[in-house]
């Protein structure tokens, strides 16, 4: 019978998702600070050595190395191994690019890479010589793949700050990391600093390592802020594009930016240019003339032409504001550090990175001492076998078999070995070779025995003593493995050190202040939402088509804001200008894109141009029975979104109209068929933050479902119960009636 485990729901959940959390956040979203690479970069790289791709090696098609990685390493899908390869490969996003990539891997500007049957890479020489040497030293601790069949490297024996010179970006449960590049002599020269002393501080750090050196360029104008950013592992880094005056023809200027913000990498180019499209159609600027994009293999180059006169430091200072040529990069230096997610400082970083490089050193070094002592034995029994070849050759002659001549060497046993003389004898059961001397010995070649071989022999003897010497100091004393640390970090840094990129400054932040010329526009929404402004002259000329093809239209100034109030009684509020301006048939944008209406929960009721609002009065009902009056004045607000009246518990709001002296009468009609009319002037004035008072009386379960503003004689009509009703059969009663059924 099976057993039933009985337990809180609520502690199964919990386990499970917190198992799910770490598995995510260790195996698969953020990088090891060890080597500073995740699972999945670990895994391509190590394949690619399995695979033999190493950078003086051909190239291989992606789509091998991806079936590869992910059939022995990597079970999770090929896109995501392809889009690791990729990366790695791209020198805008790395600042140590770890894969050197032969076809099309994508570009600066947001072009994705062709699939992985047309592209081919190999290993970059760096990766080869820094991050996978020395696997077979037992440097790192190997564990079992996926499936138990083979085995990978928990980590990689990088010897280079990886983690810092190629940054890292990934998105865990609940957590996220984001470390910028840094420039890789610069970090070498920190590490150097920090193993020489541990007890440098944060300030002196940065003394030598200024801070990121993103691929891309740019400045970073926050230089005062990097210090408690590296201190806390977090904050706000801002960049901006570089950008230089050009003279062009007929004495004209242009602005040209060369270098762009990391963050603006890939569809963000894209993206400024309609940022700039937009400020020249929307006349936020007037000065620019033609932008054009001029990158190509040479690099980045965005030409802004200027008109005459225009000027060009407000410009660029425009361009800092209103685009993402200035922008913010968050960081989070989260990594896994001793087995779970730690936020780490620059120096507590630099403290991980040089305790893991005396750990795989240690075990280097172990691994070759152990190795030459094995060849000193050996060396050692050679030379002694030299000296007494010819009774070797005779315990040869002499012996039945392999084994007895061995037993021999190792034991002195002459027991059925055949001697030419008693002496011969003698000195065999003398013989106290090891099994390790003894094995080289038989496997000996005669050439072995030439004079130039034993001095050669000799030779070799020498220098494994001298190794195991220096081996030995290396694991005893601190002081010549850190020396040791130190000219292997000189020798990556001489190789693949480059310039620093990124200028780093404290500069005054960009001001701009909006001026334009103030003019009308005309305001058109669609049945479906989409909006647009177009001038006076555009609507005039297609009047009868705007007023058929469009529910809002609103003749106003670029300075206003446009508000539009719903039934969940929000005024949604936003600047004129940031409305798309066009030509009469553009389609324009849908309003959910500008503010925060959601047209799947909200119904716009009523939309009015800020100025137009401000001197009225409106009347707010809803589908309770509520009303009241509110001045206009009220809604002068800047915020996007702000209560615009208050609304009891899953009540809404049934139509927002203004005070208009030619419909001084309002008739309300409840569901259940209840009529009731009378004076808007008894409809009190309220704050917007009011409930408002009771407009008709109600039985239980009824609620108002239509309202209309009617003249005092009036020959409007309705359909009521498929029936014509002329609205001038309801009697003027007072607020807060019942109201009466009409009989048909």
């Amino acid at each position: 019978m099976d057993n039933i485990i009985r337990t809180d729901y609520t502690e199964i959940m919990q386990k499970s998702y917190i198992d799910y959390a770490m598995s995510v956040i260790v195996a698969r979203a953020l990088p090891d600070v060890r080597d500073g690479l995740k699972p999945v970069q670990r895994r391509t790289l190590y394949d690619m050595l399995q695979l033999g791709v190493k950078y003086d090696k051909p190239f291989r098609k992606s789509a091998r190395i991806v079936g590869d990685t992910m059939g022995r390493f990597h079970p999770h899908g090929d896109s995501s191994i392809y889009e690791s390869l990729v990366v790695m490969s791209q020198e805008y996003k790395k600042g140590m690019p770890l894969v050197e990539g032969h076809g099309n891997f994508g570009s600066i500007e947001g072009d994705g890479a062709a699939a992985m049957r047309y592209t081919e890479a190999r290993l970059q020489k760096i990766t080869q010589e820094a991050f996978l040497a020395d696997l077979d030293k037992d440097v790192v601790d190997f564990v079992p793949n996926f499936d138990q069949n083979e085995e990978e490297p928990e980590v990689l024996p990088v010897r280079v700050p990886n983690l810092l010179i190629n940054g890292a970006e990934g998105i865990a449960v609940g957590m996220a990391t984001s470390i910028p590049p840094h420039n890789l002599v610069e970090v070498i020269e920190g590490a150097k600093l920090y193993m020489k002393n541990p007890n440098i501080t944060t300030e002196e750090l940065l003394g030598t390592m200024q801070g990121p050196d993103f691929p891309t360029g740019g400045v970073i104008v926050n230089k005062d802020d990097l210090l408690s950013i590296y201190k806390t592992g977090s904050g706000k880094i801002k960049v901006r594009g570089k950008v230089v005056l050009e003279k062009t023809k007929g004495g004209k200027e242009a602005l040209v930016i060369t270098e762009i913000p990391y963050t603006m990498v890939g569809a963000g180019i894209g993206k400024f240019l309609n940022d700039v499209a937009n400020l020249i159609e929307n006349r936020v600027t007037t000065d620019i003339s033609d932008i054009s994009n001029q990158s190509g293999k040479d690099g980045i180059r965005i030409v802004l032409e200027l008109k005459k006169n225009a000027d060009a430091k407000k410009i660029e200072h425009m361009l800092y504001k209103k685009t993402k040529l200035e922008d913010t990069f968050g960081v989070n230096m989260l990594t896994v550090a001793d087995g779970k997610p730690e936020v780490l400082g620059l120096k507590a970083f630099f403290e991980h990175f040089t305790k893991f490089q005396f750990e795989i050193t240690t075990r280097k070094y172990r691994t070759l001492l152990k190795e030459a002592n094995k060849k000193k034995e050996i060396q050692e029994g050679l030379i002694k076998a030299y000296d007494m070849i010819d009774l070797i050759i005779e315990i040869l002659r002499g012996s039945k078999n392999l084994k007895q001549a061995k037993g021999c060497l190792v034991s002195g046993n002459t027991e059925g070995i055949i001697f030419k003389t008693k002496s011969s004898e003698k000195r065999a059961k003398a013989l106290s070779f090891t099994e390790a001397q003894a094995t080289a010995i038989l496997e000996m070649r005669l050439y072995r025995l030439i004079g130039l071989e034993i001095d050669t022999l000799e030779k070799e003897y020498k220098k494994t003593l001298k190794d195991i010497a220096h081996y030995e100091d290396i694991l005893t004393n601190e002081k010549t493995m850190r020396n040791v640390l130190l000219k292997e970090l000189d020798g990556f840094k001489r190789e693949f050190g480059v310039p620093r990129k990124t200028v780093i400054e404290n500069a005054q932040e960009a001001v701009y202040e909006e001026t334009f010329e103030e003019t009308e526009l005309v305001v058109l929404m669609d049945r479906l939402g989409y909006i647009k402004t177009v001038d006076v002259s555009t609507y005039e000329r297609n009047k009868e088509a705007a007023d058929n093809e469009n529910v809002h239209i609103i003749r106003c100034m670029n300075t206003d804001r446009l508000c539009l109030f719903t039934d969940i009684g929000v005024l949604h509020s936003l600047k004129i200008l940031d409305l798309p301006y066009g030509k009469f048939r553009d389609k324009g944008i849908p309003i959910d894109n500008l503010c925060n209406y959601n047209s799947a929960e909200e119904r716009l009721l009523y939309v009015e141009a800020g100025q137009n609002i401000y001197e009225k009065k409106l009347i707010f009902a809803t589908k309770f029975g509520m009303i009241k009056v509110v001045n206009g004045s009220e809604f002068l607000v800047s915020k996007k979104a702000v209560v615009a009246t208050k609304l009891l518990e899953e009540d809404r709001v049934l139509f927002v109209e203004e005070v208009r002296e030619e419909k001084p009468q309002v008739i309300f009609k409840t569901e259940n068929g209840a009529f009731l009319r009378f004076l808007v002037d008894e409809i009190p004035e309220k704050k917007k933050t009011a409930i408002g008072v009771r407009a008709i009386a109600m039985a239980q379960g009824d609620f108002v479902e239509q309202g209309w503003f009617v003249a005092g004689q009036n020959s409007e009509t309705i359909m009521y119960k498929e029936k014509e009703i002329a609205l001038s059969r309801i009697k003027l009663g007072k607020r807060d009636g019942k109201g009466v059924k009409l009989r048909l």
